[in-house]
């Protein structure tokens, strides 16, 4: 169960994530989550999306250069200790996550975090069988 992430490349300069995100709005593409990471000349922007397909072409036909990745989007109790279990049963399972990333929704109790690991199949094995809620792309379209 994972979901795809859209990767852009976009040059380090002032605008530059103006100009993307106005891209996405005058297309209709709705962001669920984005990160961000930079580098002295160019920065990549992480963003889960309503419509992956959609995005990926309106992305591609402004000039960016995009890739998709499989990633995990994880539902964890929005309490203390809840983002702990994630991570022990991971680390316990000997999976490495290459980075993360948190974003909200508007359901109540519940926080959201994707994680980007070598082995999803594993992963998702260990994360279920420890009770830990993963969403799938359609999950994420309804939110």
């Amino acid at each position: 169960m994972t979901v795809k992430q859209i990767s852009v490349f976009l040059e380090n300069k002032p605008s530059a994530m103006a100009a993307f995100t106005d891209v996405l709005s005058k297309n209709n593409i709705d962001m669920r989550a984005l990160s961000l990471a930079e580098a002295a000349d160019f920065g990549i922007v992480r963003i889960i999306v309503d419509d992956v397909y959609g995005a990926m072409q309106v992305i591609k036909d402004a000039g960016y250069v995009c890739s998709a990745t499989k990633v995990l989007a994880v539902a964890i109790p929005d309490e203390p200790g809840g983002l702990a279990k994630v991570i022990h049963c991971l680390g316990e399972a000997g999976i490495n996550m290459e980075y993360m990333y948190a974003f909200t929704t508007r359901q109540k109790d519940v926080a959201y975090m994707i994680f980007r690991v070598k082995d999803n199949e594993k992963a998702v094995q260990v994360l279920s069988k420890n009770g830990v809620k993963l969403a799938c792309q359609e999950d994420l379209a309804k939110l």
